[in-house]
């Protein structure tokens, strides 16, 4: 299976959100000043991460 140029742009945006969450989410972890955003960023991961793999399943 071929990805077309959308799709790796789609994917390339993807991972560098995904690189910006984990950052956030590190960050949130070593300062838990609220302890609702590691689960709410963990959850948004997680969502990009479905979202990869659905663009390479089509």
């Amino acid at each position: 299976m071929t990805l077309n140029k959308k799709q790796k742009k789609q994917i390339d945006a993807i991972k560098n959100k995904m690189q910006r969450l984990q950052q956030l989410l590190n960050a949130a972890r070593n300062q838990p000043d609220d302890p609702t955003e590691a689960p709410k960023l963990e959850k948004e991961i997680a969502a990009l991460h479905a979202e990869i793999e659905k663009i390479k399943n089509e």
